[in-house]
Protein backbone atom coordinates (compact mmCIF):
# COMPACT_ATOMS: atom_id res chain seq x y z
CA UNK A 1 0.00 0.00 0.00
CA UNK A 2 0.84 3.14 -1.13
CA UNK A 3 1.98 5.94 1.40
CA UNK A 4 0.65 9.72 0.76
CA UNK A 5 4.02 11.07 0.70
CA UNK A 6 4.87 8.29 -2.40
CA UNK A 7 2.02 9.98 -4.43
CA UNK A 8 2.31 13.65 -3.71
CA UNK A 9 5.89 12.78 -5.78
CA UNK A 10 5.98 15.69 -8.83
CA UNK A 11 2.99 17.73 -7.05
CA UNK A 12 4.09 21.35 -6.54
CA UNK A 13 2.64 22.21 -3.22
CA UNK A 14 2.20 25.47 -1.11
CA UNK A 15 1.38 23.88 2.77
CA UNK A 16 1.22 20.72 4.38
CA UNK A 17 -1.08 20.35 7.73
CA UNK A 18 -0.46 16.90 9.42
CA UNK A 19 1.21 13.71 8.62
CA UNK A 20 2.09 12.53 4.78
CA UNK A 21 3.52 9.16 6.41
CA UNK A 22 -0.03 7.80 5.95
CA UNK A 23 -1.62 5.07 4.22
CA UNK A 24 -4.01 5.50 1.16
CA UNK A 25 -6.09 3.33 -0.11
CA UNK A 26 -7.59 5.04 -3.12
CA UNK A 27 -8.52 8.30 -4.14
CA UNK A 28 -11.21 10.29 -5.36
CA UNK A 29 -12.52 13.92 -6.59
CA UNK A 30 -15.90 12.59 -5.86
CA UNK A 31 -16.95 12.81 -2.47
CA UNK A 32 -19.70 10.25 -2.76
CA UNK A 33 -16.67 7.61 -3.80
CA UNK A 34 -14.71 8.52 -0.75
CA UNK A 35 -14.24 5.25 1.44
CA UNK A 36 -12.03 4.88 4.70
CA UNK A 37 -8.33 5.57 3.90
CA UNK A 38 -9.13 7.40 0.80
CA UNK A 39 -7.78 10.90 -0.29
CA UNK A 40 -9.76 13.61 -1.23
CA UNK A 41 -8.80 15.92 -3.58
CA UNK A 42 -11.09 18.91 -4.04
CA UNK A 43 -11.33 20.32 -7.62
CA UNK A 44 -12.92 23.50 -8.58
CA UNK A 45 -15.07 22.28 -11.48
CA UNK A 46 -17.63 23.84 -14.03
CA UNK A 47 -19.96 22.34 -12.68
CA UNK A 48 -19.72 22.08 -8.98
CA UNK A 49 -16.66 23.22 -6.45
CA UNK A 50 -15.06 20.28 -4.36
CA UNK A 51 -14.24 22.44 -1.78
CA UNK A 52 -17.84 22.18 -0.44
CA UNK A 53 -18.00 18.39 0.12
CA UNK A 54 -14.33 17.97 2.16
CA UNK A 55 -16.25 17.93 5.29
CA UNK A 56 -18.61 15.16 3.31
CA UNK A 57 -15.54 13.34 2.40
CA UNK A 58 -13.78 13.70 6.02
CA UNK A 59 -16.95 11.93 7.26
CA UNK A 60 -17.19 9.45 4.69
CA UNK A 61 -13.44 8.19 6.02
CA UNK A 62 -11.14 10.41 4.14
CA UNK A 63 -7.43 10.64 5.80
CA UNK A 64 -6.15 13.20 3.42
CA UNK A 65 -7.82 16.56 1.90
CA UNK A 66 -5.92 17.98 -0.89
CA UNK A 67 -6.83 21.43 -2.47
CA UNK A 68 -6.80 24.78 -3.50
CA UNK A 69 -7.95 26.49 -0.17
CA UNK A 70 -7.20 24.72 3.25
CA UNK A 71 -10.76 25.00 4.79
CA UNK A 72 -11.14 27.40 7.75
CA UNK A 73 -12.14 23.91 10.87
CA UNK A 74 -8.84 21.82 10.63
CA UNK A 75 -10.04 18.01 11.69
CA UNK A 76 -7.60 16.51 14.11
CA UNK A 77 -6.35 13.31 12.59
CA UNK A 78 -6.45 14.79 8.72
CA UNK A 79 -3.80 15.35 6.67
CA UNK A 80 -4.64 18.57 4.47
CA UNK A 81 -2.03 19.46 1.66
CA UNK A 82 -2.85 22.82 -0.05
CA UNK A 83 -1.66 22.69 -3.87
CA UNK A 84 -1.69 25.88 -6.43
CA UNK A 85 -3.56 23.42 -9.14
CA UNK A 86 -5.98 20.67 -7.77
CA UNK A 87 -6.81 19.44 -11.67
CA UNK A 88 -3.06 19.21 -12.05
CA UNK A 89 -2.58 17.66 -8.77
CA UNK A 90 -5.09 14.96 -9.15
CA UNK A 91 -3.82 13.81 -12.32
CA UNK A 92 -0.36 13.60 -11.38
CA UNK A 93 -1.45 11.90 -7.57
CA UNK A 94 -3.17 9.41 -9.96
CA UNK A 95 -0.49 8.38 -12.04
CA UNK A 96 1.75 7.64 -9.06
CA UNK A 97 -1.34 5.98 -6.82
CA UNK A 98 -1.62 3.69 -10.17
CA UNK A 99 2.11 2.54 -10.46
CA UNK A 100 2.45 5.17 -13.80
CA UNK A 101 1.13 2.99 -16.33
CA UNK A 102 1.44 5.23 -18.97
CA UNK A 103 4.94 4.36 -18.85
CA UNK A 104 4.95 0.80 -19.21
CA UNK A 105 2.75 1.08 -22.73
CA UNK A 106 3.33 3.08 -26.12
CA UNK A 107 0.32 5.63 -25.62
CA UNK A 108 -0.58 7.66 -28.72
CA UNK A 109 -2.91 10.64 -27.70
CA UNK A 110 -5.25 12.26 -30.82
CA UNK A 111 -5.99 15.49 -30.73
CA UNK A 112 -8.15 18.32 -33.17
CA UNK A 113 -11.81 18.96 -33.91
CA UNK A 114 -12.60 16.78 -36.25
CA UNK A 115 -11.37 13.36 -36.72
CA UNK A 116 -9.88 12.23 -33.26
CA UNK A 117 -12.24 8.97 -32.99
CA UNK A 118 -11.55 7.83 -36.82
CA UNK A 119 -7.70 7.81 -36.51
CA UNK A 120 -7.65 6.38 -32.53
CA UNK A 121 -10.30 3.89 -33.45
CA UNK A 122 -8.15 2.88 -36.78
CA UNK A 123 -4.92 3.00 -35.13
CA UNK A 124 -6.24 0.34 -32.20
CA UNK A 125 -7.81 -1.90 -34.75
CA UNK A 126 -4.71 -1.92 -37.22
CA UNK A 127 -2.36 -2.51 -34.37
CA UNK A 128 -4.53 -5.56 -32.93
CA UNK A 129 -4.58 -7.06 -36.65
CA UNK A 130 -0.76 -6.55 -36.19
CA UNK A 131 -0.06 -8.93 -33.42
CA UNK A 132 -0.60 -6.22 -30.55
CA UNK A 133 -2.73 -6.43 -27.59
CA UNK A 134 -3.93 -3.36 -27.10
CA UNK A 135 -5.86 -0.36 -25.48
CA UNK A 136 -8.61 2.35 -26.75
CA UNK A 137 -10.04 5.16 -24.77
CA UNK A 138 -12.68 6.92 -27.38
CA UNK A 139 -15.58 8.99 -27.65
CA UNK A 140 -17.39 5.98 -28.64
CA UNK A 141 -16.23 3.15 -26.13
CA UNK A 142 -13.34 2.31 -24.23
CA UNK A 143 -11.45 -1.26 -25.29
CA UNK A 144 -8.61 -3.63 -23.23
CA UNK A 145 -7.42 -5.84 -25.48
CA UNK A 146 -11.05 -6.95 -26.84
CA UNK A 147 -13.12 -6.47 -23.53
CA UNK A 148 -15.35 -3.08 -24.60
CA UNK A 149 -16.21 -0.60 -21.85
CA UNK A 150 -18.53 2.10 -22.81
CA UNK A 151 -17.52 5.40 -23.24
CA UNK A 152 -18.92 8.39 -21.09
CA UNK A 153 -16.48 11.30 -21.75
CA UNK A 154 -14.09 11.82 -24.89
CA UNK A 155 -11.23 11.78 -22.04
CA UNK A 156 -11.98 10.17 -18.54
CA UNK A 157 -11.16 12.02 -15.66
CA UNK A 158 -7.18 11.59 -14.08
CA UNK A 159 -8.23 9.26 -11.44
CA UNK A 160 -10.75 7.31 -13.87
CA UNK A 161 -8.16 7.32 -16.69
CA UNK A 162 -5.23 6.16 -15.04
CA UNK A 163 -7.49 3.39 -13.46
CA UNK A 164 -8.28 2.41 -16.63
CA UNK A 165 -4.54 2.36 -18.23
CA UNK A 166 -3.62 0.46 -15.53
CA UNK A 167 -5.90 -2.04 -16.39
CA UNK A 168 -4.89 -2.19 -19.89
CA UNK A 169 -1.05 -2.75 -18.43
CA UNK A 170 -2.67 -5.59 -16.50
CA UNK A 171 -4.24 -7.28 -19.09
CA UNK A 172 -1.04 -7.05 -21.14
CA UNK A 173 -1.37 -4.36 -23.73
CA UNK A 174 1.50 -2.99 -25.22
CA UNK A 175 -0.21 0.08 -27.46
CA UNK A 176 -3.11 2.33 -26.13
CA UNK A 177 -4.64 4.61 -28.66
CA UNK A 178 -6.26 7.76 -27.14
CA UNK A 179 -8.32 10.57 -27.90
CA UNK A 180 -7.50 14.18 -26.08
CA UNK A 181 -10.07 16.29 -26.13
CA UNK A 182 -9.51 20.12 -25.68
CA UNK A 183 -11.60 20.22 -22.32
CA UNK A 184 -9.70 16.92 -21.00
CA UNK A 185 -6.19 19.19 -21.88
CA UNK A 186 -7.25 22.21 -20.58
CA UNK A 187 -8.47 20.43 -17.19
CA UNK A 188 -5.45 18.69 -16.84
CA UNK A 189 -7.19 15.18 -17.04
CA UNK A 190 -3.73 13.91 -19.30
CA UNK A 191 -1.26 15.66 -17.06
CA UNK A 192 1.63 13.44 -16.04
CA UNK A 193 1.22 10.82 -18.31
CA UNK A 194 4.09 9.92 -20.99
CA UNK A 195 3.31 9.74 -24.24
CA UNK A 196 4.87 7.79 -27.16
CA UNK A 197 3.33 9.57 -29.71
CA UNK A 198 0.93 12.84 -30.36
CA UNK A 199 -1.52 13.70 -33.75
CA UNK A 200 -3.09 16.72 -35.02
CA UNK A 201 -6.13 16.47 -36.73
CA UNK A 202 -7.50 20.20 -37.59
CA UNK A 203 -9.55 22.99 -36.28
CA UNK A 204 -11.85 24.53 -36.38
CA UNK A 205 -15.04 26.23 -35.13
CA UNK A 206 -16.40 24.27 -32.02
CA UNK A 207 -16.14 23.99 -27.59
CA UNK A 208 -16.28 28.74 -27.98
CA UNK A 209 -19.26 28.10 -25.22
CA UNK A 210 -16.37 26.80 -23.05
CA UNK A 211 -12.95 28.26 -24.55
CA UNK A 212 -14.52 31.64 -25.16
CA UNK A 213 -12.25 32.10 -28.02
CA UNK A 214 -10.72 30.80 -30.66
CA UNK A 215 -7.01 31.49 -29.56
CA UNK A 216 -7.84 30.08 -26.47
CA UNK A 217 -9.00 26.59 -28.47
CA UNK A 218 -5.54 26.73 -30.12
CA UNK A 219 -3.65 27.49 -27.04
CA UNK A 220 -4.92 24.44 -25.33
CA UNK A 221 -4.59 21.92 -28.29
CA UNK A 222 -1.18 23.29 -28.57
CA UNK A 223 -0.56 22.86 -24.93
CA UNK A 224 -0.50 19.11 -26.23
CA UNK A 225 2.01 19.41 -28.17
CA UNK A 226 4.45 21.53 -26.01
CA UNK A 227 4.35 18.71 -23.41
CA UNK A 228 5.50 15.85 -25.07
CA UNK A 229 8.64 14.99 -24.22
CA UNK A 230 11.95 14.61 -26.72
CA UNK A 231 11.52 10.63 -26.87
CA UNK A 232 8.15 11.47 -28.58
CA UNK A 233 6.74 11.86 -31.96
CA UNK A 234 4.47 14.65 -32.83
CA UNK A 235 2.89 14.53 -36.18
CA UNK A 236 0.48 17.31 -37.60
CA UNK A 237 -1.64 17.59 -40.62
CA UNK A 238 0.25 20.49 -42.45
CA UNK A 239 -2.87 21.52 -45.02
CA UNK A 240 -4.84 22.80 -41.96
CA UNK A 241 -3.57 26.49 -41.63
CA UNK A 242 -2.59 26.28 -37.94
CA UNK A 243 -1.09 23.08 -38.32
CA UNK A 244 2.51 23.95 -38.03
CA UNK A 245 1.42 26.39 -34.67
CA UNK A 246 0.92 23.17 -33.23
CA UNK A 247 5.09 22.10 -33.59
CA UNK A 248 6.12 25.42 -32.80
CA UNK A 249 7.39 24.57 -29.49
CA UNK A 250 7.50 21.05 -29.08
CA UNK A 251 10.36 18.93 -27.99
CA UNK A 252 9.49 15.87 -29.72
CA UNK A 253 10.21 14.70 -33.12
CA UNK A 254 8.09 16.60 -36.02
CA UNK A 255 6.49 15.11 -38.79
CA UNK A 256 3.78 15.65 -41.26
CA UNK A 257 0.85 14.67 -43.41
CA UNK A 258 -0.75 16.48 -46.53
CA UNK A 259 -2.76 15.96 -49.74
CA UNK A 260 -1.64 19.25 -51.32
CA UNK A 261 2.16 19.55 -50.01
CA UNK A 262 5.41 18.53 -49.32
CA UNK A 263 4.96 16.27 -46.58
CA UNK A 264 6.62 13.30 -44.46
CA UNK A 265 3.28 11.40 -45.02
CA UNK A 266 2.37 12.49 -48.85
CA UNK A 267 -1.15 11.05 -50.02
CA UNK A 268 -2.34 12.03 -53.23
CA UNK A 269 -6.43 10.56 -54.23
CA UNK A 270 -6.67 9.14 -57.59
CA UNK A 271 -10.67 7.95 -56.96
CA UNK A 272 -12.93 8.43 -54.01
CA UNK A 273 -15.73 6.55 -54.83
CA UNK A 274 -19.21 4.82 -52.05
CA UNK A 275 -16.68 1.92 -52.80
CA UNK A 276 -13.46 3.03 -50.50
CA UNK A 277 -10.55 5.56 -52.00
CA UNK A 278 -7.82 4.98 -54.00
CA UNK A 279 -5.20 6.66 -52.83
CA UNK A 280 -1.09 6.97 -53.30
CA UNK A 281 0.50 6.89 -50.06
CA UNK A 282 4.23 7.91 -50.28
CA UNK A 283 4.20 6.65 -54.01
CA UNK A 284 2.79 3.46 -52.96
CA UNK A 285 -1.26 2.86 -54.59
CA UNK A 286 -3.69 1.45 -51.61
CA UNK A 287 -7.59 1.25 -51.88
CA UNK A 288 -8.99 1.31 -48.54
CA UNK A 289 -12.24 0.96 -47.75
CA UNK A 290 -12.83 4.06 -45.75
CA UNK A 291 -14.92 7.07 -47.75
CA UNK A 292 -14.00 10.73 -48.52
CA UNK A 293 -11.28 13.34 -48.08
CA UNK A 294 -11.48 13.75 -44.89
CA UNK A 295 -10.84 10.30 -44.59
CA UNK A 296 -7.65 10.59 -46.83
CA UNK A 297 -5.98 12.51 -44.00
CA UNK A 298 -7.27 10.65 -41.19
CA UNK A 299 -5.27 7.19 -42.81
CA UNK A 300 -2.59 9.33 -43.41
CA UNK A 301 -2.35 9.99 -39.98
CA UNK A 302 -2.79 6.40 -38.94
CA UNK A 303 -0.15 5.28 -41.65
CA UNK A 304 2.05 8.15 -40.04
CA UNK A 305 2.00 7.26 -36.33
CA UNK A 306 2.48 3.24 -37.26
CA UNK A 307 6.01 4.58 -39.52
CA UNK A 308 6.63 6.27 -36.25
CA UNK A 309 6.14 3.38 -34.62
CA UNK A 310 8.79 1.71 -36.33
CA UNK A 311 5.87 -1.20 -37.91
CA UNK A 312 6.37 -2.21 -41.56
CA UNK A 313 5.43 0.38 -44.24
CA UNK A 314 4.43 -2.16 -46.68
CA UNK A 315 2.48 -4.32 -43.90
CA UNK A 316 0.59 -1.35 -42.57
CA UNK A 317 -0.86 -0.19 -45.91
CA UNK A 318 -1.93 -4.07 -46.51
CA UNK A 319 -3.91 -4.14 -43.35
CA UNK A 320 -5.15 -0.60 -43.49
CA UNK A 321 -6.66 -1.84 -46.74
CA UNK A 322 -8.75 -3.88 -45.17
CA UNK A 323 -9.97 -1.63 -42.09
CA UNK A 324 -13.39 -0.02 -41.80
CA UNK A 325 -13.57 3.48 -39.96
CA UNK A 326 -15.25 4.32 -36.55
CA UNK A 327 -18.91 3.07 -35.92
CA UNK A 328 -21.41 6.18 -36.99
CA UNK A 329 -18.46 7.90 -38.99
CA UNK A 330 -20.13 8.40 -42.90
CA UNK A 331 -21.91 5.13 -41.66
CA UNK A 332 -23.89 4.06 -44.11
CA UNK A 333 -27.34 2.22 -45.15
CA UNK A 334 -29.45 1.16 -48.36
CA UNK A 335 -32.95 0.50 -48.71
CA UNK A 336 -33.67 -1.71 -51.69
CA UNK A 337 -35.18 1.02 -53.84
CA UNK A 338 -31.52 2.66 -53.64
CA UNK A 339 -31.93 5.36 -51.07
CA UNK A 340 -28.33 5.88 -49.41
CA UNK A 341 -29.30 6.89 -45.72
CA UNK A 342 -25.86 8.32 -44.31
CA UNK A 343 -25.22 8.48 -40.46
CA UNK A 344 -22.60 10.85 -39.34
CA UNK A 345 -21.46 12.65 -35.89
CA UNK A 346 -20.84 15.85 -37.90
CA UNK A 347 -22.09 18.07 -35.55
CA UNK A 348 -19.64 21.42 -36.50
CA UNK A 349 -20.15 23.27 -39.49
CA UNK A 350 -16.79 22.47 -40.60
CA UNK A 351 -17.56 18.16 -40.05
CA UNK A 352 -20.83 19.40 -41.79
CA UNK A 353 -19.25 20.76 -44.41
CA UNK A 354 -16.81 18.09 -44.93
CA UNK A 355 -19.50 15.30 -45.03
CA UNK A 356 -21.69 17.11 -47.85
CA UNK A 357 -18.75 17.62 -49.99
CA UNK A 358 -17.82 14.21 -49.87
CA UNK A 359 -21.18 13.53 -50.80
CA UNK A 360 -21.54 16.02 -53.58
CA UNK A 361 -17.72 14.75 -54.93
CA UNK A 362 -19.81 10.66 -54.85
CA UNK A 363 -22.99 12.23 -56.91
CA UNK A 364 -23.80 10.73 -60.35
CA UNK A 365 -25.22 13.87 -60.65
CA UNK A 366 -29.42 13.55 -61.00
CA UNK A 367 -29.30 12.33 -56.81
CA UNK A 368 -30.91 14.84 -54.28
CA UNK A 369 -29.36 15.38 -51.48
CA UNK A 370 -31.64 15.73 -48.31
CA UNK A 371 -29.82 16.55 -44.75
CA UNK A 372 -31.47 15.76 -41.13
CA UNK A 373 -29.45 18.47 -38.85
CA UNK A 374 -29.75 19.66 -35.40
CA UNK A 375 -27.56 21.23 -32.93
CA UNK A 376 -27.07 20.48 -29.14
CA UNK A 377 -28.25 22.27 -26.32
CA UNK A 378 -26.04 24.17 -23.77
CA UNK A 379 -23.44 23.79 -26.06
CA UNK A 380 -21.73 26.67 -28.33
CA UNK A 381 -24.49 28.42 -29.90
CA UNK A 382 -22.67 30.67 -32.32
CA UNK A 383 -22.46 27.48 -34.98
CA UNK A 384 -26.08 26.81 -34.88
CA UNK A 385 -26.59 29.60 -37.40
CA UNK A 386 -23.86 28.49 -39.42
CA UNK A 387 -24.96 24.78 -39.13
CA UNK A 388 -28.33 25.23 -40.82
CA UNK A 389 -26.84 27.46 -43.32
CA UNK A 390 -24.12 25.21 -44.17
CA UNK A 391 -26.63 21.87 -44.38
CA UNK A 392 -28.78 24.60 -47.25
CA UNK A 393 -25.60 25.15 -49.07
CA UNK A 394 -24.55 21.70 -49.84
CA UNK A 395 -27.91 20.00 -50.00
CA UNK A 396 -31.36 19.97 -51.97
CA UNK A 397 -33.36 19.61 -48.84
CA UNK A 398 -32.84 20.23 -45.35
CA UNK A 399 -34.71 19.08 -42.31
CA UNK A 400 -33.95 21.19 -38.91
CA UNK A 401 -34.43 19.13 -36.24
CA UNK A 402 -33.69 18.47 -32.21
CA UNK A 403 -29.82 17.00 -31.63
CA UNK A 404 -29.52 16.06 -27.73
CA UNK A 405 -31.52 19.67 -26.63
CA UNK A 406 -30.17 18.64 -23.13
CA UNK A 407 -31.89 21.22 -20.54
CA UNK A 408 -32.58 23.89 -23.99
CA UNK A 409 -35.87 24.08 -25.40
CA UNK A 410 -36.15 22.59 -28.90
CA UNK A 411 -38.15 25.47 -30.23
CA UNK A 412 -35.45 27.57 -29.03
CA UNK A 413 -32.28 25.87 -30.41
CA UNK A 414 -34.35 25.52 -33.68
CA UNK A 415 -35.24 29.32 -34.24
CA UNK A 416 -31.03 30.18 -33.51
CA UNK A 417 -30.86 27.98 -35.99
CA UNK A 418 -32.74 29.82 -38.72
CA UNK A 419 -31.50 33.25 -38.24
CA UNK A 420 -28.56 31.56 -40.31
CA UNK A 421 -31.04 31.30 -43.24
CA UNK A 422 -30.27 33.10 -46.23
CA UNK A 423 -33.35 33.75 -48.40
CA UNK A 424 -32.42 30.90 -50.90
CA UNK A 425 -31.98 28.70 -47.83
CA UNK A 426 -35.57 29.50 -46.54
CA UNK A 427 -36.96 28.10 -49.74
CA UNK A 428 -35.26 24.75 -49.19
CA UNK A 429 -35.73 23.67 -45.14
CA UNK A 430 -38.31 22.95 -43.11
CA UNK A 431 -38.03 22.89 -39.10
CA UNK A 432 -39.39 19.39 -37.35
CA UNK A 433 -38.87 18.93 -33.85
CA UNK A 434 -38.87 15.28 -33.09
CA UNK A 435 -36.02 13.70 -34.58
CA UNK A 436 -37.66 10.34 -35.36
CA UNK A 437 -40.23 12.21 -37.59
CA UNK A 438 -37.51 14.30 -39.26
CA UNK A 439 -35.81 11.08 -40.54
CA UNK A 440 -39.57 9.50 -41.73
CA UNK A 441 -39.96 12.98 -43.34
CA UNK A 442 -37.14 12.69 -44.84
CA UNK A 443 -37.34 9.01 -46.60
CA UNK A 444 -40.87 9.92 -47.91
CA UNK A 445 -39.22 12.97 -49.76
CA UNK A 446 -36.43 10.39 -51.17
CA UNK A 447 -36.69 9.38 -54.36
CA UNK A 448 -34.64 6.12 -55.73
CA UNK A 449 -30.60 6.75 -55.78
CA UNK A 450 -31.11 10.24 -53.43
CA UNK A 451 -28.80 9.99 -50.51
CA UNK A 452 -30.45 11.34 -46.61
CA UNK A 453 -27.36 12.71 -44.38
CA UNK A 454 -28.68 12.35 -40.88
CA UNK A 455 -26.08 14.34 -39.02
CA UNK A 456 -25.14 15.35 -35.23
CA UNK A 457 -25.36 11.99 -33.51
CA UNK A 458 -23.29 8.96 -35.25
CA UNK A 459 -22.56 6.29 -32.92
CA UNK A 460 -25.14 7.52 -29.84
CA UNK A 461 -27.55 5.15 -28.77
CA UNK A 462 -29.64 7.97 -26.94
CA UNK A 463 -31.04 11.45 -26.98
CA UNK A 464 -30.35 13.80 -23.68
CA UNK A 465 -33.40 15.41 -23.14
CA UNK A 466 -33.87 17.31 -19.76
CA UNK A 467 -32.07 15.26 -17.65
CA UNK A 468 -33.26 12.16 -19.17
CA UNK A 469 -30.98 9.83 -21.82
CA UNK A 470 -34.31 8.17 -24.35
CA UNK A 471 -32.83 5.58 -26.31
CA UNK A 472 -32.13 6.83 -29.98
CA UNK A 473 -30.03 5.10 -32.38
CA UNK A 474 -30.21 7.10 -35.61
CA UNK A 475 -29.03 3.99 -37.66
CA UNK A 476 -31.48 2.08 -36.53
CA UNK A 477 -34.33 4.51 -37.08
CA UNK A 478 -33.14 4.69 -40.55
CA UNK A 479 -32.97 0.74 -40.89
CA UNK A 480 -36.78 0.45 -39.30
CA UNK A 481 -37.78 3.65 -41.84
CA UNK A 482 -35.98 1.61 -44.98
CA UNK A 483 -37.71 -1.67 -43.87
CA UNK A 484 -41.26 0.08 -44.01
CA UNK A 485 -40.56 1.60 -47.39
CA UNK A 486 -39.74 -1.11 -48.39
CA UNK A 487 -42.47 -3.65 -47.82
Amino acid sequence: MQTLQDILYKVRLKQVIGNTNVAVKSIAIDSRKVVAGCAFIAIKGVQSDGHLFITKAIDSGAVAIVCETIPTEIKEGITYIEVKDSSEAVALMAHQFYGEPSKKIKLVGVTGTNGKTTIATVLYKLFTKLGYTCGLVSTIQNIIGKEIIPATHTTPDAVSLNELLSLMVDKDCTHVFMECSSHAIHQNRIAGLQFAGGLFSNITHDHLDYHKTFDEYIKVKKKFFDDLPTTAFAITNADDKRGMVMLQNTNAKKYTYSLKTMADFKGKILDNALTGLQMLVNEIEVHFRLIGEFNAYNLLAVYGAAVCLEEDKLQVLTTLSMLTGAEGRFDYVISKSRIIGIIDYAHTPDALENVLSTIKKLKKGYEQVITVVGCGGDRDKTKRPIMAQTACNLSDKVILTSDNPRSEEIADILRDMETGLDSAAKRKYISIADRKEAIKTAVSLAKDDDIILVAGKGHEKYQDIKGTKFPFDDKEILREVFELLDK
